[in-house]
């Protein structure tokens, strides 16, 4: 059920409209006149609601709204909490002829079409797959088909916090900083080091021997060795070199029991550590192409290694030198209380004052830690962008410009850097300063009660050694603020990605086909990569088993998104894709990947040999299923004349490979991987034409008995497809074998004459 915007409920009840009924809400948050406004749009099965405030105009920012009168302090009120009045428009879905979503610059507009067509309600781009989604539900109402639930659910479509009002830093994570429970992450990172609960109970066990032993020797050093043994009074009276053997024998054995615990605990968050960066490695790989297509890449290596490895600390020196600390914190209050609880109290006076400050610091150190993520993360983008295109820059002299983007970025950097350790610079100093107050207290107090025959000397002496013993735990607890920060940051960014749902998801229960015909239905399918752009427009093709259908069109027609859809790296708006009758989205990922394979014009070479690039299709080929790969693609006479054949390296570090002998390693990958279905996007476009002759001849071999769907500028490679079809702006607009559409007189015949100039203008054919 839609969540109903607060404090309208009553006022829907009044014109006629019951919360359950209610299947999509549209928050608007700007008027139809350009301004900003707060108005929703509500629909049920036989009534679409206008709801509109009278609010005065707020200002929208970052944050959220802001107070129209030139305060900056922002409004705590989440959308739809005011206490303005509401006006309501009810219009019956059976008046209403069409609604659409008009594209503005950064906001769309939503028309009515009823006896007239009129603005009704605008909203910012945060909005605007939302405002899809009720335009496809209302055109479901109208047509009277069947409403999945599921497919107009409301969990992903808010754009900012619906508790704080402040817009979600990163698009698609819906995870407001403000607001997120820092508890919650810190649980959750503990259960990492579930499964090492043997090695954890006897980290505990060493760890309380080590606090235990050691919190023996200050009592040695003082009451014993000066009241006892210097004074010849009690257990140990004269028996100087005994105290002192105890001592040696107490330190020792604390420094053992340390060094144990130190050892078993480097091992279990080193596994630990292992554990995420393969937890959060995998759930990358879970993800669908848009995700990696939004993200820069050195922001993904930030999050794998150095948020990691910053989690590595909070295992090796977080957790455990916290419990360490905490007991011996514990241990040494009790024992001080024990002694004389009075002075105790007063050497803890500054302890209200340290927590105060630590209450304060900590959002700020919490906020700060972030923007030097950010920061780090925009650097590394702009070193790996700048790394991965010197060619480009290097081809267009653009290197003081690439050294002004990261002087840019490093600033950032630099700045966020400067502002935490300012303030970490700041607080721990004074933090500092008032645990050591404590032990002044002690030395002005003590040392006059000493004068007054109060104490003993050896009880004094207890109670510093103690004291000081205390520092080291405090100061540690003072900087816990730091290392909280940088890892409950760390933590939360990869949550985030081991949280995040792909969008193309297989379906609980999918079907698995070993092996698949390779007939293909094309059903009307709508797609776009952005909402209310579409892409393609009610597409419609069919390819029967083993038939070549080849796609032709002006670049930017929508040819490669046909086939990136066909083997499901992205779904489908509306309309269906099937495969021997079963729809795409039924069919399990495996059966998609074994069956369907891909040459497309953008050839990757991952960084090893050859073999193993062209074996990465099949990993378990043998190395003569690779050499005859190599020969059916044409690649194995220039692999011989490399300096180690198959085994040389090449990608990044290696030998250099053409665009030509790049896609023919990848087309040997294709043959190696022997799918039912293939495809060829632009397949020999890196190849000169005597290449492609040869390439053509292959592949003439390898698609027989396939299903194959070949784009391709170059025309006169799909003269002897079976069946053609020609696309433009998103739609097909013709279809039919080669000769049929040359007799056409149409777009294809066009297309053909314009390539035909243009090779006899590069002397070819």
């Amino acid at each position: 059920m839609p969540q109903i915007p607060t404090g309208i409920e009553s006022a829907l009840q009044e014109n006629g409209c019951l919360q359950e009924n209610v299947l999509i809400v549209l928050p608007c948050d700007r008027n139809v006149e350009g301004g900003y406004a707060e108005s929703y749009l509500l629909l049920d099965r036989e009534h679409l609601f206008i709801a509109t405030s009278d609010q005065v105009v707020r200002h929208k920012t970052f944050k959220g709204f802001m107070n129209p009168f030139g305060r900056k302090k922002s409004l705590k009120l989440p959308p739809g909490a005011t206490n303005s009045k509401w006006t309501f428009e009810k219009v019956s879905i059976e008046m209403i002829e069409s609604i659409s979503i008009v594209n503005l610059v950064a906001s769309g507009l939503v028309v009515l079409k009823s006896t007239e067509e009129r603005a009704i309600a605008a909203f910012t781009n945060g909005h605007m797959a939302q405002a899809v989604k009720l335009t496809e539900l209302f055109n479901k109402l109208k047509k009277n088909e069947d409403i999945d639930p599921l497919e107009f659910r409301e969990d992903q479509e808010h754009s900012s916090c619906p508790k704080c009002g402040m817009i979600y830093p990163e698009e698609g994570r819906k995870i407001c900083p403000k607001c997120m429970k820092k508890h919650a992450v810190f649980a959750r990172l503990l259960s990492y080091a579930g499964k090492y609960k043997l090695s954890i109970t006897f980290i505990i066990l060493f760890m309380f021997l080590n606090s235990a032993t050691g919190l023996v020797i200050p009592y040695l050093q003082g009451t014993v060795l000066f009241d006892q043994a210097l004074g010849e009074k009690g257990n140990f009276a004269g028996k100087i070199g005994l105290v002192i053997l105890l001592i040696v024998i107490f330190r020792t054995l604390s420094m053992v029991f340390g060094v144990i615990f130190g050892v078993i605990n480097a091992k279990m968050a080193a596994n630990v550590a292992f554990d995420l960066k393969s937890s959060v490695f995998e759930a990358m790989q879970r993800l669908s192409l848009s995700f990696f297509q939004k993200k820069q890449t050195g922001q993904l290596m930030t999050r794998v290694n150095n948020d990691s490895a910053e989690l590595q600390y909070f295992f090796v020196d977080g957790i455990p030198y916290f419990i360490v600390n905490f007991m011996n914190i514990i241990g040494i209050t009790g024992i001080l209380l024990y002694l004389d609880w009075k002075l105790t109290l007063i050497c803890y006076l500054p302890l209200p004052f340290v927590l105060l400050l630590m209450r304060v610091s900590f959002p700020k150190l919490w906020r700060l830690s972030w923007r030097k993520h950010r920061g780090v993360s925009r650097m590394n983008a702009v070193i790996s962008d700048s790394v991965t295109g010197t060619r480009v820059v290097k081809a267009f002299g653009k290197e003081k410009l690439e050294i002004k983007r990261f002087d840019k970025a490093n600033r950032s950097f630099s700045g966020a850097e400067q502002s935490f350790n300012k303030t970490g610079s700041t607080i721990f100093p004074i933090l500092t300063i008032l645990t050591q107050i404590g032990g002044i207290i002690i030395w002005a107090f003590g040392g006059w009660k000493v004068m007054q025959g109060d104490f003993t000397f050896g009880k004094i002496m207890t109670f510093i050694n103690y004291i000081y013993l205390l520092y080291g735990p405090v100061q540690f607890m003072n900087n816990i603020v730091n290392w909280w920060s940088y890892c409950m940051s760390a933590a939360q960014r990869i949550f985030e990605i081991q949280d995040a749902v792909p969008e193309v998801a297989e379906k609980p229960g999918a079907i698995h086909l070993e092996k698949v015909k390779g007939e293909i239905k094309v059903n009307h399918i709508t797609f776009g990569y952005e909402p209310n752009k579409s892409i393609l427009k009610g597409v419609t093709m069919t390819a029967k088993p083993g038939q070549m259908i080849g796609v032709v069109g002006h670049s930017g027609a929508g040819k490669s998104t046909l086939v990136n859809l066909i083997s499901r790296l992205y779904d489908v708006n509306a309309g269906e894709i099937q495969i021997d009758g079963v729809g795409v989205k039924e069919l399990t990922t495996r059966t998609l990947r074994d069956n369907i394979g891909i040459v497309s014009q953008e050839v990757y070479v991952f960084m090893g040999t050859i073999a193993e690039n062209i074996a990465y299709a099949n990993p378990e080929c043998t190395v003569d299923d690779i050499v005859q790969a190599a020969k059916i693609a044409n690649a194995h006479d220039f692999i011989e004349k490399l300096p180690d054949g198959y085994d040389t390296i090449v990608g990044t570090g290696g030998h250099n490979l053409s665009g030509g002998e790049k896609q023919r390693i990848s087309i040997a990958r294709a043959v190696l991987h022997n799918p039912r279905i293939l495809i060829l996007d632009e397949a020999t476009a890196s190849l000169d034409t005597e290449t492609e002759l040869q390439i053509q001849e292959a592949l003439e071999t390898l698609i027989r008995g396939r299903t194959t769907i070949a784009i391709a500028h170059r025309l006169s490679t799909l003269r002897n497809a079976d069946y053609l079809i020609v696309m433009d702006a998103g739609k097909v607009v013709e279809s039919g074998t080669h000769d049929e559409l040359m007799a056409k007189d149409g777009m294809y015949k066009d297309l053909v004459r314009k390539h035909d100039e243009a090779l006899q203008l590069k002397g070819v054919g």
